[in-house]
């Protein structure tokens, strides 16, 4: 899986307003399945929310987004957190905003890929580069609900719609177009929950513990680590997977994702007005070409199927050979061969969780982006983090239970931050 804008979110939105007259990490290679059928409608179904939607959207509109009298603000999600959009909708109305709901559900997101002509893949999203062009803040809810919507899609036909409708989120990047995303690979479904192994209760009180931090905290701890990092160069990370990579990162912006848009990252602008939620990340880009060595992700999986012992042989700051096993390998081959942009291949990113409301079992199978203490690695886009990337692919590794070295000087020991 990738993240990027979220432009996935946008098109699929995009192609109902279309058709009814009214971007979960990127990249639809990752998020789409057969022909719809029963068993897809049943999957939109509300997990539940256990928090107060009505003080959560009030916080969303007023800190997140910091939504101001007369901004467009583009509401999108499904329809199982309807009330969240409606409140989110209303709040941002109470301050002067004109807010527009956009509804999709993972139906539609199938069947606007499989029951739409492949002629059609390549074609500019001229709609979507206008809805960029005119929103102030994109508030989005990462909230599909199966991991295996594309099963059996024609990766070609993905890479095609990737290629697409990748300007629409270098547009919003360009307009400063200030984005919150709900979900950040945690929002409560059933499969995430076997995944973390959690039952679905628990799982849905990290998520909502982690999205209703203090952020005034969260900003301050942000702060810290991310002074740490802008004063440092040479960072090492091992993992006892086998992981054992070298970069460098001197002179390269570093971000945070608090839970707030202030006013500081208003001035600064394109990546800096991203807010992914659950927040807690200090995340940067690695100087050009400095990155060696080798990445390894114990268990991952790729719609849904397990991918076992993926493997990144890293040189020259890019990656030069990739191997692995399990049922789900050879799909994810298949959608990495199908991007022709060798920017797919650069070492991209390097991000520190900072949330200590979030907190995985020992024995979870699948990592997050915030967990105090993980790290995260990627390769591929990361305009995102700062960086000039922009490629519609990508890959994301979590590794609890990392140590890292900065300048020779330990910040994370075995997964516990030492900043």
């Amino acid at each position: 899986m990738n993240r990027s804008l979220p432009t996935a979110a946008l098109a699929v939105a995009m192609g109902l307003s279309l058709a009814a007259c009214q971007r979960d990490d990127a990249a639809t290679s990752d998020t789409a399945a057969a022909p719809a059928d029963a068993a897809s409608q049943s999957a939109d179904q509300s997990p539940g929310a256990a928090t107060d939607l009505e003080q959560l959207a009030e916080r969303i509109v007023t800190q997140s987004a910091a939504v101001r009298d007369g901004d467009v603000v583009v509401i999108t999600g499904r329809p199982h957190d309807a009330e969240l959009m409606e409140n989110i909708a209303v709040h941002a109305a109470r301050v002067g905003a004109q807010p527009m709901i956009l509804y999709s559900s993972d139906r539609l997101a199938k069947r606007l890929f499989f029951d739409v002509p492949a002629e059609y893949d390549s074609r500019p999203d001229e709609l979507g580069m206008q809805m960029a062009g005119m929103a102030d803040v994109f508030i989005s809810l990462g909230n599909v609900t199966s991991e295996s919507l594309f099963e059996g899609a024609d990766p070609e036909r993905l890479a095609a719609r990737g290629k697409a409708g990748a300007g629409v989120g270098q547009e919003m990047m360009k307009n400063n177009v200030r984005r919150v995303e709900i979900g950040n690979n945690l929002y409560p479904t059933a499969w995430r929950a076997e995944r973390f192994a959690m039952d679905m209760d628990a799982l849905s009180k990290m998520f909502w513990d982690g999205v209703n931090l203090d952020y005034s905290t969260l900003q301050t701890r942000g702060e810290e680590v991310k002074a740490a990092l802008a004063g440092g160069d040479e960072v090492h990370v091992t993992h006892p997977n086998g992981t054992d990579l070298r970069f460098r990162i001197g002179g390269r912006p570093v971000l945070v994702s608090d839970g707030v848009i202030s006013a500081d990252d208003m001035k600064q602008g394109g990546a800096a007005v991203s807010v992914y939620l659950p927040a807690g990340e200090v995340y940067t880009t690695p100087v050009a070409g400095s990155a060696e060595g080798k990445i390894v992700d114990t268990g991952t999986w790729f719609r849904g199927k397990p991918v076992e012992g993926l493997t990144l042989t890293v040189e020259g700051g890019k990656v030069t050979a990739m191997s692995g096993s399990g049922p789900g390998y050879a799909d994810m081959q298949a959608a990495y061969d199908a991007v022709d942009d060798e920017r797919k291949n650069l070492f991209a990113f390097f991000d520190l969780g900072i949330n200590p409301n979030i907190a995985l079992p020992a024995d979870s199978k699948a990592g997050n982006w915030v967990q105090a203490g993980t790290v995260t690695l990627g390769t591929g886009a990361n305009d995102w983090a700062g960086g000039d990337n922009t490629v519609p692919f990508g890959s994301t590794i979590y590794l609890p239970g990392s140590t890292v070295t900065l300048d020779g000087k330990t910040i994370v020991e075995n997964g516990t931050l030492k900043l």
